[in-house]
């Protein structure tokens, strides 16, 4: 599911198999992605070395929002989503704590270790019909968990083994890191975290490639013992206008055949004036299922912009219009077509080194196809929920964050 604040003003699961692939790569590539904030990765490109006096960092956050749903669904619950999914009640979303260390040439080693727990963090890193990997239950607990070094080769290549934040994708697993509360479609159906290894290397100012080995699409998932490759270049255009684009290729099925490897591309273009932040992401993924006739091909695509605006002082409000084809429900585990409006206002309250978000947003989805739809009030028979195309969602959400300098 998706891997720098995005928006801020001012600024194992291990598998044998898999881990001595990354060990290997490790000698020769990777990324800091610890010393990104959780969010839109885009920032790696232009972020700014720390200082000595500003290695260590350590913070907490806490999430609790509660989110009406006109639909008034029995199971309270949003179907086929992973984060915000819980309506009709106060919902403790999301709680982390966590210590970092930054990598820089006087001091080459850096880490990251945190630790969540929340109602986003239940479902967010599994995928639709495969096994999860041994102790999940409690391994989503996990933040993030890595060490990086930065070794003195070119410009600076930088290692990082481990948990880290996802590259792909320009929405973050926290709220706070986002211009709009409730995530999109693509971002929770694409990886909030990774497990392996990343290298990272600044070819120049302005553009910088990074190489990645991971276990599984999703982490928390152990469909095979094979590992994972991908990459993803940023190329910082002008100094308002950046692009991104990363690609993941991987058997995340039993079988592990070429053949029914997963396909995927992410692809973000974003320009941040000093008020206004508008980024646009266009997704699409392939994948040939085993052990059905024919070996269908599944197919997924999405697409949304992001236009977030800073009116005056602590207000800002942000706009997404977005879509997702699931052709054959592999990714959400139902074949359909989402449309979907979110509107955001927001009122910030920093504090030293404490910052309180309070967000008020409005969001209407659209589910069409075969097995479209949302949960709603009544079943059609017993123990069988009744499903209707649209949902209205009015969300309160409290977002209260500390962060060390």
């Amino acid at each position: 599911m998706a891997g720098s604040d995005c928006f801020e003003e001012s600024p194992a699961v291990s598998r044998t198999t898999t881990l001595s692939g990354v060990c290997l790569l490790a000698a020769l590539l990777t990324s800091p992605a610890f010393g990104q904030a959780p969010g839109n990765p885009i920032d790696l490109a232009s972020r700014t070395p720390a200082t000595a006096n500003s290695l260590w960092h350590y913070g907490a956050y806490v999430d609790v929002g509660y989110i009406g749903n006109l639909n008034l669904p029995d199971n309270h619950l949003w179907r086929h989503r992973a984060t915000a999914a819980h309506h009709n009640e106060l919902s403790p979303n999301m709680g982390l704590a966590y210590v970092r260390k930054d990598a820089i040439a006087s001091s080459r080693w850096g880490m990251e270790l945190g630790f969540q727990g929340g109602r986003d963090s239940e479902e967010f890193a599994f995928l639709v019909g495969e096994r999860r990997v041994e102790g999940s239950d409690v391994l989503r607990h996990i933040h993030r968990a890595n060490v990086s070094y930065l070794a003195p080769v070119g410009r600076g290549l930088t290692i990082t083994a481990g948990l880290f934040n996802s590259l792909m994708g320009y929405e973050s697993l926290y709220a706070k890191d986002n211009a709009n509360y409730t995530r999109s479609w693509i971002a929770d159906n694409t990886p909030y975290m990774m497990f392996g290894v990343n290298a990272q290397y600044p070819v120049s100012d302005t553009f910088t490639v990074t190489a990645f080995v991971v276990n599984s699409y999703y982490h928390l998932a152990h469909p095979n013992d094979h590992p994972s490759y991908g990459g993803r270049w940023i190329w910082k255009v002008v100094p308002r206008f950046t692009l991104m684009q990363t690609f993941y290729a991987g058997p995340d099925q039993a079988d592990t055949s070429m053949e029914f490897w997963r396909l995927y591309g992410n692809h973000i273009l974003e320009w941040k004036g000093d008020a206004v932040t508008v980024a646009a992401s266009f997704d699409i993924g392939t994948e040939n299922i085993a052990g059905r006739p024919g070996s269908p091909r599944t197919f997924v695509m999405g697409g949304n912009m992001v236009v977030r605006w800073q009116v005056a002082g602590p207000w800002a409000v942000a706009v997404r219009p977005e879509f997702y084809w699931d052709r054959n429900g592999r990714w959400t585990g139902a074949e359909q077509f989402v449309k979907a409006m979110t509107s955001t206002v927001e009122y910030q309250m920093p504090f030293k080194w404490t910052n309180t978000i309070v967000r008020v947003e409005h969001r209407y989805d659209d589910s069409t196809g075969a097995g479209g739809g949302f949960f709603k009030n009544g079943e059609i028979r017993p123990g069988i929920a009744g499903l209707t195309p649209g949902q209205h969602l009015f969300l309160l959400g409290f977002l209260l964050s500390f962060d060390s300098p």
